[in-house]
């Protein structure tokens, strides 16, 4: 089930005079562990300000000075941990083949620098949380879980897709596998991914305009996909 909405600002905090002491940069790296260890445990929907406040030893109002709600928080944690880049966020090899194996290694990078519960928020989110993973996106940048329209724009301009290829396949399959392998213990290495993306990705993107669908169905890490009720999955052949 998506999680409900969170709102649209918190509540009013006391607005700091110029004169206020100045952010604690370390103090906001212990609070934002803090949100990390939470979602590990128990998942987006596990963190909250009054869990927070009470782990890092902080007020709420601490918190809301500097996050107005829940997604902010979990978004800063993201960012600080397994979301991190010392790189440029830009997806741009000049290949689309460089550009595929970029996204792929980002998304392993994020997977593996945090524990297999952080790692399945951040793909699930698409499930989820649509909306959650769409800020994840604009905010942290491209994690590799979704296929940048800039990727598909600059292969289609160098004639490498065609006019109209979708993002479906990559998006569908590359988190799927990359996220088996590393809930399995299994390496995803340059020669794994260069062959996953010659023989599965490429071939795929490509046949999307040659599909007879006119639309693409929502991918797991993309999109709204709709979830079906437990009785018809039971029900299912």
């Amino acid at each position: 089930m998506p999680y409900p909405n969170d709102p649209v600002s918190a509540p009013a905090a006391p607005a700091a005079s110029r004169g206020g002491r100045p952010r604690d940069e370390r103090r906001e790296r212990e609070i934002l562990a803090v949100v990390g260890s939470l979602l590990a445990e128990s998942g987006y929907d596990g963190v909250s300000f009054e869990e927070v406040a009470r782990r890092a030893g902080a007020s709420k109002a601490t918190l809301y000075r500097r996050w107005k709600t829940r997604r902010e928080m979990v978004i800063a944690a993201l960012k600080a941990g397994p979301a991190r880049r010392e790189g440029p966020d830009e997806i741009d090899t000049g290949s689309l083949r460089g550009d595929l194996l970029a996204l792929c290694r980002r998304l392993d990078r994020s997977m593996r620098s945090g524990d297999n519960h952080t790692a399945l928020l951040l793909l699930q989110a698409g499930l989820e949380d649509p909306d959650l993973c769409e800020e994840i996106e604009r905010a942290v940048g491209p994690t590799g879980a979704r296929l940048p329209a800039a990727v598909i724009e600059a292969a289609v301009r160098r004639g490498e897709l065609p006019e109209g290829a979708d993002p479906f396949p990559y998006e569908e399959v590359a988190g799927s596998v990359l996220l088996l392998r590393r809930l399995n213990g299994l390496r995803a290495d340059t020669p794994y991914l260069e062959a996953l993306i010659d023989s599965v990705l490429i071939p795929a993107l490509r046949a999307t305009t040659g599909s007879r669908r006119t639309t693409m169905p929502a991918g797991i890490f993309s999109g709204h996909p709709a979830t079906q009720p437990t009785s018809v999955l039971e029900e299912a052949p």
